[in-house]
């Protein structure tokens, strides 16, 4: 059974982390609140246009699409979820209609301050990384979203060098040898 949401805007920064341990220590301290930490497993389907992820958690999961742009720092994406209670049927008709493009395993820890949601995101074959993704509501605009991001960059000392376009997937399909 899928239960379905409307889309949804949010604006999106990745960084690569270089130090895990003073991240954590400087999300922590801003955001004041216990960590939640997050299996999961995203599975990708090949699509036209997009990106369309099964995401598994220990108990059911999502089915997201998403559109954004490949380019660095803060970026745009609008995005509708539908939540998911029989992961393995679901994922076995997407793969059959449409083909895997790929797999992201993650240890995902999670904060929220204000209106964005901190990831810092241990990825499997990849490495660290910081996400930013700051929900927008129907009257900011993306602007809004970036300076709000961009102040929690600052505040977290992630330089403009570390910031990253893409997704994992685009960087683990990179990685692999041809």
């Amino acid at each position: 059974m899928m239960m379905c949401q409307n889309t949804a805007r949010n604006v999106e920064i990745k960084a690569k982390i270089h130090d895990l341990n003073a991240v954590i220590e400087k999300v922590a301290d801003v955001c004041k609140m216990e960590m939640e930490v997050i299996h999961q497993c995203d599975t990708f389907f090949k699509t036209e246009n997009g990106r369309l992820k099964l995401r598994e958690f220990k108990d059911g999961g999502e089915l997201i699409y998403y559109d954004r742009p490949d380019v660095d720092g803060p970026k745009l994406s609008s995005y509708s979820k539908s939540s998911v209670t029989d992961t393995t049927s679901l994922k076995s008709v997407l793969q059959m209609a449409l083909g895997v493009k790929g797999l992201v395993k993650k240890k995902r820890m999670l904060w929220h301050y204000n209106q964005t949601r901190i990831h810092i995101d241990e990825v499997e074959g990849l490495g660290n990384f910081l996400e930013l993704e700051v929900v927008l509501n129907d009257n900011q605009t993306p602007e809004d979203g970036t300076r709000a991001a961009q102040e929690l960059l600052d505040i977290l000392g992630i330089p403009v060098s570390d910031l990253l376009s893409g997704s994992y997937l685009d960087y683990l399909n990179i990685s692999k040898p041809a």
